[in-house]
């Protein structure tokens, strides 16, 4: 009898093992290549307006990765604090992806009455240009693009308006210059062309616009690359090796602009008018994912990476980059904490999962002033001296930023309806509306009192 109850008890435990073994290959395999297929309906694509209204600009526009000055501040004002029964939703379009695996991530950009947002459909990278009161189609693009699946083949990076001009780089590394007003293509390019390699998870990188440069991180034989952006020929390469996911980015130091890149072994600052490596630090990950924008203030830059790597403050300026501190206080997946006031304030934790934190670090020291596990994981804008944060399941948080104590002012649950999957695509504040992206769909809401 005995014996009999120990051959039960290990063939139970044998059971067991099993199945933890399999739903974490499951967890895995959902991790590595993402939801096999769309959530929810998928509307055709509209007709297009017949003629394109003219350019106008707005008082708070948002016009590339992390808004107008790319600290992923709105300039937006006198916004509605009491969210009781809910934000009023202007409209909805439910046509970015087309088809069932055509997940796509990229956020909106706005200016004035254009709203450009990327998608995809079984062959095509798609752009369209909303306009942003009513959601009508003013205009749309497409060019066939073969890349990865995992995650969707859809483009991932923020597109970036310039004057008259609107540039996207898909997934598949094509950059694309558009024309704003009407969606002419004026130029199209892919990085593979110069030696550029695809990530694991595709390209993602936000383009930046600089003086007369648009620049990509590309990978490769050609890590970073400057193109003209009017004719689109190539300025300069620069550097080797696996791009990273996060957004390049602009920092002043000792009177001249540095171009920050955070690649898939490192951060380098580069001299955006010729690609000259200034300097660089080491920063390793599992998988060479680095994917969160640095962070910079006072002299300090702030980098922050997920599978329990944490963060470094790096003291820095136009020759040279010191360590400050490093710590896992802040240890972002692909979440980019915003500065206020010399602390850091984001989410640190795996992006699948909505169980992560949300803290307050001081930017100088790395010490944690308070974490909170209230509002799950996701990502964070700041406007009109709040944060709004949305977690993947897509609720609406409003957090007055205190380095004394978390401070939730209102909420919203069900922003973003029915979530099946994470939704990771930030909120982009613009001109009294919030944009809210999840695959095929884009909701518009009202910041504005009644």
């Amino acid at each position: 009898m005995k014996r009999r109850r120990l051959l039960i008890v290990g063939l139970v435990g044998t059971i067991l093992l099993i199945a933890i073994g399999l739903f974490a290959a499951w967890q895995l395999w959902r991790i590595v290549h993402g939801p096999p297929q769309l959530p929810g309906p998928v509307e055709a694509i509209p007709q297009a307006m017949a003629s394109p209204p003219p350019i106008q600009e707005g008082p708070a526009d948002w016009p590339r990765w992390r808004g107008p000055t790319g600290d992923g501040r709105s300039p937006l004002t006198g916004t509605r604090k009491d969210w009781t029964g809910g934000l009023t939703r202007l409209w909805e379009v439910s046509f970015l992806c087309q088809g069932t695996r055509t997940a796509a991530w990229s956020a909106p950009v706005v200016q004035g009455n254009r709203l450009v947002v990327p998608g995809r459909d079984s062959r095509n990278d798609l752009v369209f240009c909303l306009d942003s009161d009513s959601g009508e189609l003013i205009w749309s693009g497409s060019y066939p693009a073969r890349t990865g699946a995992s995650h969707g083949p859809g483009p991932r990076a923020t597109p970036a308006i310039d004057g008259d001009r609107v540039y996207t780089f898909g997934r598949g590394g094509d950059l694309v210059c558009w024309r704003l007003l009407d969606g002419v293509l004026r130029w199209r390019r892919n990085v593979h062309d110069v030696g550029g390699r695809e990530p694991r998870w595709g390209h993602s990188a936000s383009p930046v616009v600089y003086e007369d440069k648009v620049f990509v991180q590309a990978g490769g034989r050609a890590l970073v690359i400057a193109y003209d952006k009017l004719a689109g020929d190539i300025a300069w390469t620069a550097m080797e090796g696996s791009a990273g996911y996060a957004a390049l980015a602009l920092m002043e130091m000792d009177g001249a602009v540095g171009l920050l890149v955070f690649h898939g072994t490192g951060l380098a600052c580069l001299d955006p008018a010729d690609g000259a490596v200034r300097w660089e630090v080491p920063w390793e990950t599992n998988y060479d994912v680095n994917a969160t924008t640095p962070v910079f203030g006072d002299g300090i830059i702030f980098i922050t990476s997920g599978y329990g790597v944490g963060g470094q403050a790096l003291q820095a300026d136009g020759n040279r980059a010191e360590p400050l501190w490093r710590n896992r206080a802040i240890a972002s997946h692909h979440s980019d904490p915003i500065l206020i006031d010399g602390f850091l304030y984001g989410y640190s934790g795996q992006s699948n999962q909505n169980a992560g934190h949300f803290k307050c670090v001081e930017l100088r020291t790395g010490r944690e002033q308070w974490s909170t596990r209230e509002i799950g994981w996701g990502t964070a804008t700041y406007v009109d001296g709040h944060l709004l944060c949305m977690d993947i399941e897509g609720n609406l948080f409003l957090v007055e930023p205190d380095p004394d104590a978390f401070r939730l002012v209102a909420q919203f649950t069900g922003a973003l309806g029915e979530v099946t999957q994470a939704a990771w695509t930030i909120p982009v504040v613009a001109n009294g509306k919030v944009y809210l992206r999840y695959m095929q769909r884009l909701i518009c809401y009202d910041l504005m009192p009644q």
